[in-house]
Order: C-alpha cells, then sequence, then structure tokens
C-alpha cells in the first residue's frame, strides 16, 4: 500500500472550497484513495460529505493511502495540492 503523510496547507483546513477542490482532484486521479487523520478512520477521498467529516484543520497531519496501480504517481499529486493550499492542482505536477 502506498500512503504519503503530509500536513494540511490550507489555513481554514479541509473545509468548503478546499474540500471540493480535494474531493475533484482525487476523483480526477482515476485512483481509489482514502484519507485519515492519524487518529481516525479512512474515508473516501472522493467523497465530499466524508472529507468534510474528518474535520481537518489547517496544519494538521492528514494519511493519503491506495493500493491500486497508479497510485504513487496520484498520491504524490494530491499531497502537493493538501501541504501547499493550492487552489488548483497544476498539470505539471
Amino acid at each position: 500500500m502506498a500512503e504519503r503523510r503530509v500536513n494540511v496547507g490550507w489555513a481554514e483546513g479541509l473545509h468548503a472550497r478546499p474540500a471540493s477542490i480535494f474531493v475533484r482532484a482525487a476523483t480526477a486521479s482515476g485512483v481509489p484513495v482514502t484519507i485519515a487523520k492519524s487518529d481516525s478512520t479512512p474515508v473516501n477521498a472522493a467523497s465530499m460529505l466524508a472529507v468534510l467529516g474528518l474535520g481537518a484543520q489547517g496544519g494538521e497531519e492528514i494519511v493519503l493511502a491506495s493500493e491500486a496501480d497508479g497510485a504513487e504517481v496520484a498520491l504524490d499529486r494530491l499531497a502537493k495540492l493538501v501541504a501547499e493550499g493550492l487552489d488548483e492542482l497544476p498539470e505539471t505536477v
């Protein structure tokens, strides 16, 4: 299983707009990915309600994981998005 641990770069955490950006990127990756806080059960990263339900705050560590083919590339892209608090996932990442 591929895994990335990353601190949330959005000051407001994974709420509303940042969560929407993250979920769209997770869905677009084409790879099933889970997201979890260090002390919680992993949830589907492509589910807006599940991501919002985590209540991940700015600066808090989250864990992204996947067992699928292509997981390494997908997790690298998502980890960069989360860590840098980007408004969109650049195509060059």
